[in-house]
C-alpha cells in the first residue's frame, strides 16, 4: 500500500488518473472502494493500493504546486521534488508561480543545463521541462527543453508555469533548477545560452511554430570563449502582416563599431562572430484583420577559427553572362547535416557566411572557408545560352566548357548545368570535333571522370537523350526544343582531362526529327548506338543516326534483337535504313516484323526510330552497333575491267580508221545552221508558241556518222569533238537527309507535315535541257573543206551553254 500525507502550507495537489483511452481494468483501491481517479488536497493524509501488480502501465499522476509572489515572499532557491514516497508512474511535477509584470523572475539550472527541442520531438531519456511564461491572463509558451545542453539560465517577466516529466522508472529527488528574484527585465524573456567548445544548438521563438507575441521583444545572451568564432543561421521564419513598425533582429556584438547592428529576417545573418554576443528578436503592430505569424527558428555554430580563415580565393565572374555559381556541401539539398557533423561555411567577407553560397555572374568576389575539411565541398554551377532570332546567333559558336574561374577553386565541381533555350523554329547543334562523345550504354560504360546528360524538354514531353562522356565516335546531335546539358564529374581527375574540353553549341534552323546523330566512327573500333537508355524513346517522337563510312571501308551493321520490342495502341512504329548513293534501297521495318539481319554498308548511311504509342506504357529502346572492314576488290571484276578496257580499245582503233578514210573523200559537216528555226532558249511558260515536240529547234539539218561516233574520236591535238544530243548520268552530290518514315496519321503536328509538299516551281530562264547548235564561221562557203584542217581550235561555236549542270537532278 502507498501512504500519501500533504501539509496544508504547501499548497499541493496529487491527482492520479488512468492514461487517456484505457479501460479501466486495473483501479484504485481505498477504503473498501475501488475507483479509477484519485485526487489528495493540502492537508490530507491518503493510504490505497493498486489492484494490480503493474500500474505503471494504466495510470499517470500528476503534483502541482502553486506559488503565490504578489500577496506573499517567494520560496526562492532550489526546487525540491514533494512529497516523498509516491508511486512509481509515469508523473508530472508543475510549478505555477504568480508574480507582478513589475518583478522579473529567474530560472536557473543545473550544470547540466538545457536543450531546447521542437514540438513533437522527445528527449532521449523522457526527461523534459515546459516553460510559459503569464502575462496577465495570457500564456506564452517559451519553449520545450531537455537535459544536457547550452541553456543555462531563462529569465522571465512576470509570472512562470515550469512542468516537469519524468519516467516511472527514474527516480529522481531534485528538480534540476532554482527560482529567484529579479528586477523587470523590459521584455518578454531573456534565455541564456553557454557555449564552451565547438557545438551547434537550435532555438526557437516563443509559440512556435505558432505566432510571437505581437509588439514584443525577446533576447537570447550567448557567452562563449573569445578564442572562438560563432554563427547565426535561420533555417525557417515567417513574417507577420505589420501595420506599424517593422519585425527585425538585432545584434549586440562587444567591439562592433555599430551597436545594434539590425538585420531584416530574410537577409543573411552575422557569422565568424568572436567571443559572446547578444540577438534580440522585435515584433511589430499587427493588422487586426489579418495578423499573419512571426516565428523563428535558428541555428548557431560554434567553432576554431580556420587556419586559412585569411585566405581569400578571386571568383571572377564579371565577363559571363546568365550565370550562377553555387558552393555548397555534398549531397545537398538532400541531405541536411547532423548536429554533430563538423561545419563548413562559406564567406563572401569575414561576417557574412553561410553553409551554402550562391554568386551570380557580372561580379567580381573574394570569397574565404571556415571548414577543417574541403573534400566536403562542391560547386554546382548553372548558365543559360538562349536564341530568339536566329539571323543574330545562327552562325555564332558558343563554347560549353567550364570556366576558368571555377576550376581554379579548391572545390570539387560536382556539375555544371547549361540550359539552351530558343524558340519554336530554331534547333541547338551540339558538336564535339576533336574528342567526340560516346553514348553511356551496357554494353560501352562510360569511364571518365565526367559525362553529359543531355535532356530536350516541351511542355507535352520530356526526350532523356542519354549520358555521354568524351572519347567516341559521335561528333555532332542536333536536337529540337529547349536543351539542358549537365556535366557531372566522378572523381579528382576532372581538372586534368577537362583541360582539351571541345563541347560547343551552335543554334540552326529547324530540324526534321527530334534529334539526330552525325557518327564518325573509327574504323578500328565497335561502335553501339541506341535509343534514349534507359528511359527509352517517348511516344511519336523520331531519332536518326548518320553513319559515316571511310572510302575504302566497308560498315557492318547489325541490331541486337530480332524485333523492336513493343505493341503499338496507336500508329506504327518504324526502323528505316538507306545508303546515301543515287538509287539506293530503303529498308523499312515495322514495329511487328523482324528487324533486317546483319549487312554491309559501303556508303555513308541513315539509320531512323521513329515511335508509335506503344500498349501499357511499355518503352522502345532499340540497340544497333557498327563495325568496319577494308573492301576487298573482286578478282573477276578487275579481269572483266581490263577486258572491257581491250574491246573498247580496238572499237576506237576501228572507227579511227574509218574517219581518216572518210576524210580524204569528203569534208565533214557537223552540222549546218538553220535559219528559219527559233535559236532562242526555252524560258517561261508562255514565252514560245510551240513546245518542243512541236518546233524543230532540236533538229539538224545534216548528221554525220563521223558526229554520232564523235565522243569516240580525238584529234592529233586532243581536242575533242563535240557532244550533239549525248546522254550524261548525274553523278554530282546526294543531299544529305534521313530517309523519311511513312507518315504517321495520328500525329498532333498537323502544320508541319501539310508544309512537306511544295508546289511546282514555275519554268526559269536557264533550263536544264541541253542544246547545241553549230554554225559556219562568217567567210566561209560550204564547200571549203580544208578550211577545218588549218583551224586548230572548235569548228562550232555553241550559241547556248547550261551554266548550271551541276545542280541537275534527275
Amino acid at each position: 500500500s502507498f501512504t500519501i500525507s500533504l501539509h496544508k502550507a504547501d499548497n499541493t495537489t496529487v491527482m492520479i488518473k488512468l492514461k487517456p483511452g484505457l479501460s479501466p481494468s486495473c483501479r484504485i483501491h481505498m477504503k473498501n472502494v475501488f475507483r479509477s481517479e484519485l485526487k489528495i488536497k493540502p492537508g490530507e493524509n491518503v493510504t490505497f493500493t493498486f489492484t494490480c501488480s503493474t500500474p505503471e502501465k494504466y495510470f499517470i499522476m500528476e503534483i502541482q504546486k502553486n506559488i503565490d509572489c504578489v500577496s506573499g515572499l517567494c520560496p526562492f532557491g532550489d526546487v525540491h521534488l514533494y512529497p516523498l514516497g509516491l508511486p512509481r508512474l509515469n508523473r508530472t511535477y508543475s510549478w505555477d508561480v504568480k508574480a507582478s509584470t513589475k518583478a522579473g523572475l529567474e530560472l536557473k539550472f543545473s550544470t547540466s543545463w538545457l536543450r531546447q527541442i521542437k514540438p513533437g520531438e522527445t528527449c532521449p531519456d523522457s526527461v523534459s521541462y515546459n516553460i510559459s511564461s503569464c502575462i496577465d491572463k495570457a500564456v506564452v509558451n517559451i519553449g520545450t527543453f531537455c537535459r544536457n545542453g547550452s541553456v543555462s539560465r531563462i529569465k522571465l517577466l512576470g509570472g512562470v508555469f515550469m512542468s516537469l516529466h519524468l519516467p516511472w522508472h527514474l527516480p529522481l529527488t531534485t528538480s534540476g533548477f532554482n527560482i529567484a528574484n529579479r528586477a523587470s527585465i523590459k521584455r518578454l524573456c531573456i534565455i541564456e545560452s553557454i557555449l564552451k567548445g565547438e557545438s551547434s544548438i537550435t532555438l526557437m521563438s516563443p509559440n512556435y511554430p505558432l505566432g510571437f507575441p505581437e509588439d514584443e521583444l525577446m533576447t537570447w545572451q550567448f557567452v562563449i570563449p573569445s578564442n572562438m568564432r560563432a554563427s547565426v543561421f535561420f533555417q525557417n521564419y515567417s513574417l507577420s502582416n505589420c501595420e506599424r513598425k517593422e519585425e527585425r533582429v538585432e545584434y549586440y556584438i562587444p567591439g562592433s563599431p555599430s551597436n545594434p547592428e539590425v538585420f531584416k529576417l530574410s537577409d543573411s545573418q552575422p557569422a565568424n562572430i568572436a567571443g559572446s554576443f547578444n540577438m534580440s528578436l522585435q515584433g511589430c503592430d499587427q493588422d487586426a484583420q489579418n495578423p499573419g505569424i512571426l516565428h523563428l527558428l535558428f541555428q548557431v555554430v560554434v567553432q576554431h577559427p580556420q587556419v586559412d580563415e585569411n585566405v581569400t580565393h578571386l571568383v571572377d565572374l564579371s565577363k559571363e553572362k546568365n550565370m550562377t555559381v553555387t558552393i555548397h556541401l555534398e549531397r545537398w539539398p538532400s541531405h541536411v547535416p547532423l548536429m554533430s557533423e563538423p561545419i563548413c561555411l562559406i564567406c563572401k567577407d569575414p561576417r557574412t557566411c553561410d553553409r551554402v553560397l550562391t554568386l551570380t555572374s557580372g561580379a567580381i568576389y573574394r570569397i574565404s572557408f571556415l571548414c577543417k575539411d574541403l573534400s566536403r565541398l562542391r560547386i554546382t554551377a548553372e548558365k543559360g545560352i538562349g536564341c530568339m532570332d536566329i539571323r543574330w546567333c545562327q552562325k555564332k559558336i558558343y563554347s560549353l566548357s567550364v570556366p576558368k574561374a571555377i576550376t581554379r577553386l579548391p572545390i570539387r565541381l560536382h556539375k555544371f548545368i547549361w540550359k539552351l533555350l530558343a524558340t519554336d523554329l530554331i534547333n541547338v547543334e551540339i558538336t564535339s570535333p576533336s574528342l567526340k562523345l560516346r553514348q553511356d550504354v551496357p554494353e560501352q560504360r562510360c569511364n571518365t571522370s565526367y559525362s553529359y546528360s543531355i535532356v530536350s524538354a516541351t511542355p507535352e514531353t520530356e526526350l532523356n537523350v542519354g549520358v555521354f562522356c568524351p572519347g567516341g565516335s559521335i561528333e555532332k546531335i542536333q536536337m529540337r526544343n529547349n536543351i539542358t546539358i549537365s556535366l557531372k564529374t566522378f572523381g579528382k581527375g576532372f581538372i586534368n582531362e577537362s583541360i582539351p574540353q571541345d563541347l560547343k553549341m551552335s543554334f540552326v534552323p529547324h530540324i526534321k526529327d527530334e534529334c539526330t546523330f552525325t557518327v564518325s566512327p573509327n574504323p578500328k573500333a565497335k561502335v553501339y548506338l541506341q535509343t534514349p537508355w534507359p528511359y527509352g524513346l517517348p511516344p511519336y517522337v523520331s531519332i536518326s543516326w548518320f553513319i559515316v563510312v571511310p572510302s575504302k571501308q566497308t560498315a557492318r551493321l547489325a541490331f541486337s534483337a530480332d524485333r523492336m520490342g513493343i505493341a503499338c495502341e496507336t500508329g506504327r512504329a518504324f526502323v528505316n535504313i538507306k545508303e546515301e548513293t543515287l538509287g539506293a534501297e530503303e529498308i523499312v521495318r515495322r514495329e511487328d516484323e523482324l528487324l533486317p539481319q546483319p549487312r554491309n554498308m559501303h556508303h555513308n548511311f541513315w539509320v531512323n526510330v521513329s515511335n508509335c504509342k506503344p500498349v501499357d506504357k511499355t518503352q522502345l529502346t532499340l540497340q544497333f552497333w557498327v563495325t568496319f572492314a577494308d573492301k576487298q576488290i573482286d578478282l573477276g571484276i578487275i579481269l572483266g575491267v581490263v577486258a572491257g578496257a581491250g574491246v573498247l580499245t580496238a572499237i576506237g582503233l576501228t572507227v579511227y580508221c574509218v574517219k581518216k578514210k572518210k576524210k580524204k573523200a569528203q569534208n565533214p559537216m557537223v552540222g549546218v545552221y538553220n535559219a528559219n528555226v527559233n535559236t532562242q532558249m526555252p524560258g517561261k511558260k508562255g514565252l514560245f508558241g510551240k513546245g518542243r515536240q512541236n518546233s524543230e529547234s532540236h533538229v539538224y539539218a545534216v548528221i554525220d556518222d563521223a558526229v554520232v561516233y564523235g565522243h569516240l574520236l580525238k584529234e592529233s591535238n586532243g581536242s575533242v569533238a563535240p557532244e550533239v544530243d549525248v546522254y550524261r548520268p548525274f553523278d554530282g552530290p546526294v543531299g544529305s537527309l534521313p530517309p523519311s518514315p511513312p507518315p504517321f496519321s495520328f500525329r498532333k503536328d498537323v502544320k508541319r507535315s501539310s508544309n512537306t509538299e511544295e508546289e511546282p516551281l514555275p519554268l526559269m530562264d536557264t533550263d536544264q535541257d541541253t542544246y547545241t547548235f553549230a554554225h559556219q564561221k562568217s567567210g566561209q562557203s560550204e564547200d571549203n573543206g580544208d578550211a577545218n584542217k588549218k583551224d586548230k581550235g572548235d569548228t562550232s561555236v555553241p550559241l547556248l551553254e547550261n551554266k548550271e549542270r551541276d545542280g541537275f537532278v534527275e
